[in-house]
This record gives C-alpha cells, sequence and structure tokens, in this order.
C-alpha cells in the first residue's frame, strides 16, 4: 500500500539527497499562427531558411502551413527552457519578414476553411502521410477547429527520484515500476486538472466569426454569451473556451472508454480506437476516385488523433507508433496538454506557469493514487468542463468523491499541499523560487478575477475593446521585441546547421520510403501499426 503523501514528503526530505528534488526534465511544444499586419492568416509557405518543417528538431509546423510549432528540448533548468524558447522565437521572427505571430489560442480573422492551408512535408510517402493525415482531419472537423493553438509542456522527474520512491515502497526501480507510478501520476492529474483552466485559461473571449467558421452558430445562442467591442463574445465566467466543446472534439472517442489504470489498459483502448470503423467518418470515404480524403475511416486515423489533456510518452524509434514505444520502454514522461496560449508573455507561457506546474505535477505524482473507473473519469472531466465554463464563480461547486464541494475550498486544500512541496524543492536549492511564485498565484485563489482569464476580460471590458484587438497590440509588441534582442543560448549557426541537416534528413526520407507506392506504404504502416510494441521490437 502506498503511503500517505505527508508521509513520502518526509521521507523524501529525511533522505538529505538534493538530488531527489532537482533534475526535474521538461520541454515545451508551443504552437503559434503566422498572421499578416491586418490580422489574416499569412498566405506564404514556410519560410525556406528556417529548413524541413519534416524533419527539423526544433521549428515545424502543426496542423497548417502557417500553424507553427517550436519544440525545446529536454532540459532540467527552467530558465535554460525559456532562454531555448526565445531563441526559437527570435530566430522564426527573422525569418517571417514582416508577419506576426499570433499570441494567443483561438485563431481570429479567418475568412473560411478556404483560407487554411494544410501543412506540406513533401513528397516522400511519410511527409504525404502527415498531410493526409490532416486533410482527414479537416474532413472530419473543419479546418478552423485545427488552428487553435496550446501550449504543451512536458515533464519527468529525476532517477534519483525514482530511486528513493522504490525503497520507501520496498520494490524495483525498474521500467514497470516506473510506468506504474507515472499512470498513478496521469490519474491523479485527471482528478485536479481542472486547476490549470481556473489559473492558467486564457480563452475566456473569442472572435463571434468563429461560430460561423465552425458551423457553431446554435452554441452561441445555447450558452448566452455576452458581447464587448464590436464583434467579441465571452462568457461571464469562462476561463478556457478553447478546451470546451468548440474546440477539438471526437464525440466517437468516449464510446472507447479508454481508461489510465495500467498500461496494458490504455494501449489496449487506443489500439481498439486506430482499428474500429466510425460510422461518421465512413460517410466521408478514404479514397474516392484517385485521391485520398483520410487515412482510414476509423474512430482516430492515427493514434494522435486521440485527445486528452494528458498523455503518457516514450520517446519512438524510427518506425514506432506512440503505444508501440509504450511497450517496448514503458513511459518515458508525461506530456501536459490542457494549457492555453499565455497572451501576457511573449513565449506563450511563463517561468511562473512552468514552477507551479512543477508543483501540481509532483502532487500527483506523490499522493496515492486508486484505480479511477470510467463513470470516475467522466465525472473528472465533468469538473474540467465547469470550470472551463464557470471557472470563476466563486460559488462554483464541483463533484469530488461523489460529493459536492465547493471549488475555493478544493483549491485552498491543494495549495495546502503544493506548499509542502514548494518548501522541500527550494530546500533543495537554497532559495524561495518555488513558495514566491505558489504566493503569487495564491493571489489568484483569493481572487478569481487576477486569474489570466479574469485579467483578459478586465482588459476587454475596460476599454470595451475586441480580443482581436488586443492580440494585435500583443503581437506587434512581441514581433518588435524579439526581432530587435540577441541569442541569449544558442548561436545563429546552430540554426544553420539544423536547418541544413533538416534537408539531409528530408532527402533521406524520401529514399527510404519511395521503394514502394504510396498505397502500399500505408498498407505497410498499418500492419506494423497493429502489432505489439514488443513484437515489433523484437
Amino acid at each position: 500500500m502506498q503511503a500517505t503523501f505527508q508521509a513520502v514528503i518526509e521521507k523524501l526530505k529525511q533522505s538529505g539527497k538534493t538530488a531527489v528534488w532537482q533534475g526535474i526534465k521538461r520541454g515545451i511544444e508551443r504552437e503559434a499562427l503566422r498572421i499578416k499586419e491586418n490580422g489574416t492568416l499569412a498566405p506564404g509557405d514556410h519560410p525556406q531558411e528556417l529548413g524541413k518543417t519534416l524533419t527539423h528538431p526544433t521549428i515545424t509546423t502543426d496542423y497548417s502551413e502557417n500553424l507553427l510549432e517550436f519544440i525545446t528540448p529536454v532540459a532540467s533548468d527552467i530558465d535554460t527552457t525559456l532562454s531555448q524558447l526565445r531563441d526559437i522565437h527570435r530566430v522564426a521572427y527573422n525569418a517571417i519578414d514582416d508577419e506576426l505571430l499570433w499570441p494567443m489560442s483561438m485563431p481570429c480573422y479567418i475568412g473560411s476553411d478556404d483560407d487554411i492551408r494544410i501543412a506540406k512535408y513533401g513528397d516522400s510517402h511519410s511527409g504525404r502521410m502527415k498531410s493526409l493525415y490532416r486533410r482527414g482531419l479537416t474532413y472530419r472537423y473543419g479546418a478552423t477547429m485545427q488552428v487553435i493553438a496550446g501550449v504543451h509542456y512536458n515533464f519527468s522527474v529525476s532517477d534519483a527520484m525514482w530511486e528513493e520512491l522504490a525503497e520507501i515502497e520496498g520494490v524495483s526501480n525498474n521500467q514497470s515500476f516506473r510506468t506504474e507510478r507515472y499512470f498513478a501520476l496521469i490519474r491523479n492529474f485527471k482528478r485536479v486538472a481542472w486547476v490549470i483552466p481556473y489559473l492558467f485559461g486564457a480563452s475566456p473571449a473569442l472572435c463571434k466569426s468563429f461560430f460561423s467558421q465552425t458551423k457553431n452558430e446554435e452554441i452561441l445562442q445555447k450558452w448566452n454569451f455576452d458581447t464587448v467591442g464590436k464583434g467579441t463574445v465571452f462568457l461571464p465566467y469562462g476561463t478556457s473556451l478553447r478546451m470546451s466543446d468548440l474546440g477539438y472534439t471526437n464525440k466517437e472517442q468516449a464510446t472507447l472508454e479508454i481508461t489510465y489504470n495500467s498500461l496494458d489498459e490504455y494501449v489496449t483502448g487506443l489500439r481498439r480506437a486506430i482499428t474500429t470503423p466510425s460510422q461518421q467518418f465512413s460517410k466521408i470515404g478514404v479514397k474516392v476516385g484517385d485521391e485520398y480524403r483520410q487515412l482510414n475511416d476509423n474512430i482516430l486515423q492515427i493514434e494522435n488523433e486521440f485527445y486528452s489533456p494528458i498523455r503518457p510518452k516514450q520517446t519512438a524509434r524510427d518506425g514506432e507508433t506512440p503505444s508501440q514505444a509504450l511497450e517496448r520502454g514503458g513511459v518515458e514522461y508525461v506530456e501536459i496538454r490542457a494549457l492555453d496560449v499565455n497572451p501576457f508573455s511573449d513565449v506563450g507561457i511563463t517561468a511562473q506557469q512552468m514552477h507551479f506546474l512543477d508543483l501540481m505535477l509532483l502532487h500527483c505524482l506523490l499522493q496515492p493514487s486508486e484505480e479511477m473507473s470510467w463513470e470516475q473519469q467522466q465525472q473528472a472531466d465533468k469538473n474540467f468542463t465547469k470550470v472551463v465554463m464557470q471557472g470563476r464563480d466563486p460559488r462554483l461547486s464541483l463533484q469530488q468523491n461523489g460529493i459536492d464541494r465547493l471549488m475555493a475550498d478544493w483549491l485552498e486544500e491543494l495549495f495546502a499541499d503544493f506548499s509542502s512541496i514548494a518548501k522541500a524543492l527550494d530546500n533543495s536549492s537554497d532559495n524561495k523560487v518555488y513558495q514566491n511564485h505558489l504566493a503569487d498565484l495564491y493571489e489568484w485563489v483569493l481572487n478569481p478575477e487576477s486569474t489570466l482569464s479574469g485579467q483578459i476580460l478586465r482588459l476587454l471590458k475596460e476599454e470595451d475593446r475586441d480580443n482581436s484587438n488586443l492580440g494585435m497590440q500583443l503581437a506587434k509588441q512581441y514581433r518588435e521585441q524579439l526581432k530587435n534582442e540577441s541569442l541569449s543560448y544558442y548561436q545563429q549557426d546552430d540554426f544553420v546547421k539544423w536547418a541544413a541537416e533538416s534537408e539531409q534528413a528530408f532527402e533521406e526520407r524520401y529514399q527510404q520510403d519511395n521503394n514502394v507506392d504510396f498505397d502500399t506504404f500505408l498498407e505497410n504502416y498499418f500492419k506494423q501499426a497493429a502489432r505489439s510494441g514488443l513484437v515489433a521490437d523484437g
């Protein structure tokens, strides 16, 4: 039986090993739309000087040709990660000339889906498959839905932490133990994931045109939006509309009942998703005439289409699917996908947010974690949705273990636990950085209007301005700032080298892939994807 939270904290502190608390590994993935000075989507191709998006390690594209994705390597220092992310932004800004990066999650100024060009990854079969997957997303959900941007936070703890936790539990520190504990972390995260949209939700408002673009006009009436400026709508207590039903959802995914009680259970659910035909998506057709419309007509085309605010991850080898990588190597880290782009940061996330996420994720790791039934998971998802829609309502109640309780009281309890972890982390490095950030964020617990969503709505309402107007002001401010700053971590030569290496790898990928026709390549891929990772590895 797992020890209680406070008992674990005490035992970890008694070990006297500062390495237990230090050495957290992190990485950031930040998405940002390229836009023109008038706010419309930038129509041009990905800048050539940045290299090939298919094979570049730090600068690629997500869904569309103008939705950039910046990726930092794994690092164990928050300032290092932010310096790397800022340098990537600086280089990108200098490559896109007079274009800007949209500093918000929800897009604006989109005339129609036709304005959104699917990302191009070249003529290799791998590249064509990536583009075809995105074409399938367009047919399934519409293009506008796919240019909603977010920030992903990758997190893992130190080897020293694993050694101590295994010793406390009297078990071997092996792959199986770590994987089991990461799944325990994920279950606990699901229980309290609503804390993220409460504090850091940054999409309480959006352009009214989004509803016509996504054919969601009925929601505009149903949800009782208020209006500000000329064409911005908002929910009075809303926090993160990006994470609501307005965002990227697949109703049929719920029928799969994918749960997180073990690696086998999770992988079985995912594999079922990529092999179960969808009644809805089969109507689209897969290959109509000579043109592919989607990779297949299953509930998920590939595993990446599965949406969850947190994912267990293992770095995949060439040819592996995400679940095969997990079966081979266990969970290496977790990826948090519930973060809106922070419009008050030039790079979409702040050191304060990263310090808080460390505390929250360590809390999820160190707390006892019972198995979570599908019904319990659905209740946790309902809590999350309530906070997304009404999170700043001081009277909001959520369900915990089947009992209603005030969200404000639950937050107080969580922050007390976070404080224990903050002290342990700060003691290991002889400063108070975690405690100071936590104290600042506790003010947001006491006053919901201090949260990111509260700050955004205050700015809009005080001046009766549009969301798009605020976004453009911030975009121009960040462009001016980042274009005029020198690189602080990398050298310009690093980016030149990566671009050249991406070109070389791009050519090699073509030679590797295109020794069969595209139909055969896809057939081989899905045959391989259906196998166990243990078999694939062997």
